[in-house]
């Protein structure tokens, strides 16, 4: 199990946008299981929406993709002078949103690797809420140095 403030000493984004609490499972190079706590604190729920306050999908596939860039992070050794080098997202495909997530709920986040050729990586993931699915998408980055 990897806790919230490891993850925030491994992926490089921070309030308000990490949006990954905690990792319950984690196999190297395969698979990665998440957990995002939905709160009403969150500062996107003002705005969307006003009284029907419901997680943006967009932000839903972003802890997919924070979780799936924890899974390379931890899949690779650490380079010369232990830095690890960036995850960047090239693209997602078969995006789907199944259901809204609302304040209280938690999202689990499920993601297998797929492919993995030198610096690219591909994942299969998806979100559940309470067992059910509420959205799922196949995604595609590199792990490579800044330029």
């Amino acid at each position: 199990m990897i806790e919230a403030k490891e993850i925030m000493n491994i992926l490089p984004h921070a309030y308000p946008f990490l949006l990954v609490d905690r990792i319950l499972e984690i196999e190297p190079g395969k698979r990665i299981v998440g957990i995002k706590n939905v709160t009403y604190n969150e500062p996107f729920f003002p705005g969307h929406f006003p009284g029907r306050p419901i997680m943006p999908g967009v932000l839903i596939v972003e802890a997919m993709a924070q979780a799936a860039g924890l899974l390379a992070f931890q899949s690779k050794p650490e380079t010369e002078g232990n830095q690890k080098k960036p995850v960047y997202f090239l693209g997602l495909d078969n995006v789907r949103f199944r259901k809204p997530v609302i304040p209280g709920d938690q999202l689990r986040l499920e993601l297998e690797v797929t492919r993995q050729r030198q610096s690219i990586w591909g994942f299969k993931g998806k979100a559940l809420v309470d067992g059910k699915l509420v959205a799922e998408a196949e995604l595609l980055a590199m792990m490579g140095d800044e330029k």
